[in-house]
């Protein structure tokens, strides 16, 4: 039986190894390239030494670490995709990239605090809705099927994107708290922390902008509080996901203390950056994410992927 807490080293024990994870998954290869099913592997690295797999490991923690400090994003946007290349199913992948986010937010909340970026209050409010969410979501993620899980990603960058593109936030204003400010903010915790657990997404690619549209925070406190917020909802995810043995805890700790390390330049940058320059960088970064998750669901999708082999 594959442990789901493997680590790298675990992973790169064989190619026959892989194949009866696969198969065990329900994937059903032939000859043209991966499952149709696209359930992946739970076993990280197929056909890789564990030095290789490690390296990447790394680079993906410094690459979210600098994303996360620059967006308010806990980096699930990099680590997800990053892991489903590495072989990991999707649901694996989004659990353990939920486990990563954790060390993250904790320097970046830092970062964000000292400058005065930090709703504190905010930040409690949609916390306690992020870590009901984040149980509705990890309850989803352990019964969705895979080519569900793909298209719900890509979906969700979508609507980031065009977020991004059609507002520009500003960099003076703040939250005015009233008793329904504080209400909304708690139910729009309960949306993002279900997508959250559902995608292993800390959920700032939509809390960030959010906060700014809705609530008329400045970009630098959407994200200080975004970051904040996603602290405790990660962690009660995780322990859900853990449960349904869904984390590969020892790979998820290696890109999230290299995130953690990595944040605070992230933080520096996203200070000499205008907003509109801030909101540009952000959506040309997720639209190659979207291309690259469009590519992956197409490959798993009864129908498309024989129709994209036929054209080829």
């Amino acid at each position: 039986m594959t442990k789901h807490g493997s680590t790298a080293g675990d992973a790169a024990d064989g190619s026959a190894g892989g194949a009866a994870n696969a198969r065990t998954d329900g994937s059903a290869r032939d000859a043209n390239g991966p499952s149709y099913s696209g359930e992946g592997s739970t076993t990280l690295g197929e056909g890789r030494s564990a030095s290789q797999v490690w390296m990447m490991l790394i680079g993906v923690g410094v690459l979210s670490g600098f994303l996360s400090g620059l967006f308010g994003i806990g980096g699930g946007t990099v680590i997800v995709p990053a892991l489903v290349f590495l072989g990991l199913s999707q649901r694996h992948a989004a659990a353990t990239s939920l486990a990563a986010i954790i060390p993250t937010s904790i320097t970046g909340v830092i970062s964000y605090a000292t400058g005065g970026d930090v709703d504190w209050i905010a930040a409690a409010l949609l916390a306690c809705g992020l870590i009901v969410g984040s149980q509705i979501g990890s309850w989803l993620l352990s019964r969705l099927p895979e080519v569900v899980l793909r298209w719900v990603f890509v979906v969700f960058l979508v609507f980031v994107i065009l977020s991004q593109i059609v507002f520009t936030p500003s960099r003076d204003h703040v939250i005015h708290m009233t008793i329904a400010t504080g209400a909304l903010l708690a139910l729009l915790g309960v949306g993002i922390g279900t997508l959250a657990g559902l995608l292993g997404i800390g959920g700032g690619a939509v809390m960030v902008p959010a906060l700014s549209v809705l609530f008329g925070a400045s970009d630098l406190m959407a994200r200080g509080t975004s970051l904040l917020a996603m602290f405790p909802s990660s962690i009660a995810g995780t322990v859900a996901n853990t449960r349904r043995r869904l984390v590969h805890l020892r790979n998820g700790l290696a890109i999230g203390v290299t995130a953690a390390v990595v944040a605070p330049l992230g933080t520096v940058v996203a200070g000499w950056v205008t907003p509109r320059m801030g909101a540009n960088l952000f959506a040309a970064y997720l639209g190659v994410l979207l291309v690259r998750s469009i590519w992956t669901a197409v490959k798993i999708t009864p129908g498309l992927r024989e129709r994209f082999m036929r054209e080829r």
